[in-house]
């Protein structure tokens, strides 16, 4: 706060900027600043794979789903992981383990009744057997008080002898963060961070507390639910996040994955005046791989501020509940909705255990978004309402 009102006081006001908002510029800079400025480093590349990384953290962090969400990003990124799952304190820590892995595709080496550290050393043979060029160690949450299992997750540091020793926090944790890192610091030598649950209402205060208090890096951020919701940690996005500014720029990212090919596809059934209600249900399917809608209305400025969100923000039950209704049409209803008279409607809102206000609502929905792609269309846009083809902010087309 020191630098802060040293820079405010001595700051030239821009002309573009009233003398509030530049104050909250410098807030933001040095907010960015000291949660990493650069970013948080990339993770080691030893000299000779595989590459080891410890998961450590307290009990219920998330750190199983963690572990496999990491090794997915691994996968993603060209590399062969191996998971091992060293928590023997959790009865069903090692099949959640297996079922994970089988769902990110990755192997999962379990071991047999040993100790953890045991387990530990046989998944890294295992590793090199397979030929897999990155190990993740899921080891058992713990109590920092608990001396016990604190010497237990020493034995396991010294037995992986792990490249990445990553504490796994709950986004919620806030200043307990100092505590729980400055505890397992003292057992193991952290090389970073990973904020789980992102998604919820914390703001980021724990990242600000382990940067400032610990100097501990944040190495990534949990931001959902999903296997792939693991991102890089990026220090100006939580700056906006922790200022209540959003971030638009993950926005953007996450709208470029969408399939700009049924983007485009979408395009030309909106000129030649064919998009239909099979298509409407195909784009919605679209948005909502994003993710929820209240994590992406979360991204953009000024939400987290509404007074009422709950009425402000759109019903997730809404979108299952339109889906339900098209797929209570049949084909050719959901081509040809205009042949939709009162019996056919009633017959479509049993069907999908809805009300028939609820089909005429999806209708109308479906008519306004049709006129206002097609508007868009005959304007030039380069992509419909409901599909991809977001382009990054600043990025000018040729």
């Amino acid at each position: 706060m020191r630098r802060v009102g040293e820079r405010a006081v001595g700051a030239e006001v821009m002309e573009s900027l009233t003398p509030g908002q530049q104050v909250l510029k410098i807030v933001y800079e040095e907010l960015t600043e000291l949660l990493g400025g650069e970013g948080a480093p990339r993770l080691a590349v030893p000299p000779r794979p595989p590459l080891v990384v410890l998961l450590v953290g307290l009990q219920g962090s998330g750190k199983t789903t963690t572990a496999a969400k990491l090794a997915l990003h691994l996968r993603r990124r060209g590399q062969r992981p191996l998971l091992v799952a060293a928590d023997l304190a959790r009865p069903a820590a090692a099949e959640q383990l297996r079922r994970l892995g089988e769902k990110v595709g990755v192997d999962v080496f379990r071991g047999g009744a040993e100790t953890p550290e045991e387990v530990a050393r046989a998944g890294l043979r295992e590793a090199r057997r397979l030929g897999a060029d990155a190990v993740v160690v899921d080891s058992a949450g713990r109590l920092t008080r608990d001396e016990a299992l604190m010497q237990e997750i020493r034995r396991v540091h010294e037995a992986a002898a792990p490249h990445e020793t990553l504490l796994v926090l709950d986004a919620m944790t806030g200043q307990d963060a100092v505590a729980t890192a400055a505890g397992f610091q003292e057992a193991v030598p952290l090389t970073g961070a990973i904020l789980a649950k992102l998604d919820g209402d914390a703001r980021g205060g724990a990242a600000l507390s382990l940067r400032a208090a610990v100097g501990l890096s944040i190495r990534f951020v949990g931001t959902g639910e999903r296997p792939e919701d693991l991102e890089p940690f990026h220090p100006e996005r939580m700056a906006s996040r922790i200022l209540g500014l959003g971030d638009v720029r993950s926005l953007f990212e996450r709208a470029e994955a969408l399939d700009r090919r049924r983007a485009e596809e979408v395009v030309r059934k909106v000129r030649e005046d064919r998009f239909t209600l099979e298509d409407f249900l195909a784009q919605m399917q679209e948005v909502r791989r994003l993710g929820r809608l209240d994590e992406l209305l979360a991204l953009l400025p000024g939400l987290r501020r509404l007074p009422a969100p709950e009425a402000a923000v759109p019903d997730e039950r809404a979108w299952r509940r339109s889906e339900a209704v098209i797929r209570s049409m049949t084909p050719e209803e959901r081509r040809r909705p205009e042949i939709l008279d009162a019996s056919r409607k009633r017959r479509i809102a049993r069907g999908a255990g809805v009300g028939v206000e609820e089909v005429n609502r999806l209708l109308r929905q479906f008519e306004e978004a049709r006129r206002l792609m097609a508007a868009m269309v005959r304007g030039g846009a380069p992509a419909p309402a409901f599909g991809g083809g977001a382009r990054r902010p600043g990025r000018r087309r040729r």
